[in-house]
């Protein structure tokens, strides 16, 4: 992830050499194929070029002339698609090990960067090599521990406590506040919470998620003074889990008139990409096994059920609408199944 950051090669496998379209450096290199996303594939019109019909199946393209890098970051950047029309024809290849494709796919989400490589292009040095296996067990969440944790009075409530988690080569550093006394014969109320710069600390108004936060610690603030108390997990997963570069890219989209499914996808990057597991593993080594869950989004009772979380109960956490995140909420509705 640090390599494709960087804009250094990578080798996934025996398949192929991958060098990232954003971020590449390698003057002159160029390459007869590019790996783009399936969802980006659909954008461009080229899902019909695949020899499998696998919907989210990464993609692999030939084009009538190499691929340079300025060529590479047109066909994966949506803001580069009026200023660079694309040029056929284009054919698709048989991917030879789609294990690794998928792997270059979801190192470049959690790299945030876009998800689009020129393959064995000319001109590279020493790629960096792993293989599709490493990135399994770089999110095995038995990884994942406390690092430490303190006391910290807030605002909805002086009795709080602060739990920092930790994994050995993984940078985000997840943390849980802890309202309340924790208690082993209750179940606490309990928030998954993905990072939102743009909401929780700025205050935006595209979105729901610093009024969801405050609400939230409301909540359980409340159900601390009843002798109960609550979990907020604060999960860094921006923009569930493409990063902040790539949700402005999404919202640069979005004042395009996409909405948010239809933003993500245009970018190749999936409607959702948050890591449930990691949460379900905090919650294991705070001792928790049985949650009342505030959230509007069914699917995300049944991802942290997967993982063995005793869900007892959704609790409702809708807020009011403002004229600016009126089509988010919509969609959220709509198009990925929140009761709202």
């Amino acid at each position: 992830m640090d390599a494709l950051r960087h804009g250094w090669p990578i080798r996934v496998g025996a398949a192929f050499t991958l060098l990232p379209a954003e971020t590449g450096f390698a003057p002159g290199a160029s390459a007869g194929r590019m790996l783009i996303s399936a969802a980006r594939a659909v954008t461009l019109k080229l899902a019909n070029q695949r020899e499998a019909a696998v919907p989210e199946a990464p993609v692999l393209i030939r084009g009538a002339e190499p691929f340079d890098l300025e060529a590479a970051r047109a066909v994966a950047d949506p803001a580069l698609d009026l200023l660079h029309p694309m040029k056929g024809p284009f054919a698709a290849e048989a991917i030879a090990d789609a294990e690794a494709a998928r792997a270059a796919m979801e190192l470049a989400r959690i790299a945030g960067v876009l998800p689009a490589f020129l393959v064995d292009p000319t001109g590279l040095g020493e790629p960096q090599a792993l293989e599709a296996a490493d990135l399994a067990a770089w999110k095995d969440t038995a990884r994942l521990a406390i690092a430490a944790r303190a006391r910290l009075p807030v605002a909805a409530c002086e009795d709080a406590e602060i739990v920092a988690f930790r994994s050995f080569d993984d940078l985000r550093e997840h943390v849980a506040l802890v309202i309340g006394r924790q208690t082993g014969d209750r179940q606490p109320l309990v928030r998954l919470h993905s990072e939102c710069l743009t909401g929780d600390i700025l205050g935006s108004l595209k979105c729901d998620c610093g009024p969801q936060l405050d609400a939230a610690l409301r909540a359980m603030a409340e159900e601390a003074g009843r002798g109960g108390w609550g979990v907020l997990l604060y999960m860094r997963q921006e923009g569930r889990g493409i990063g902040l570069v790539n949700k402005l890219r999404a919202y640069r989209l979005q004042d395009q008139g996409f909405d948010t499914v239809d933003a993500n996808n245009r970018l190749g990057l999936p409607t959702e990409a948050r890591d449930f597991p990691v949460a379900a593993r905090m919650l294991d080594l705070l001792g928790v096994r049985a949650i009342r869950l505030m959230t509007n989004n069914p699917a995300k009772v049944e991802a942290l059920a997967a993982e063995g979380v005793d869900v007892t109960e959704r609790v409702p956490h809708a807020l009011p609408a403002n004229p600016h995140n009126e089509r988010y909420l919509s969609t959220k509705r709509d198009r990925t199944g929140h009761l709202l």
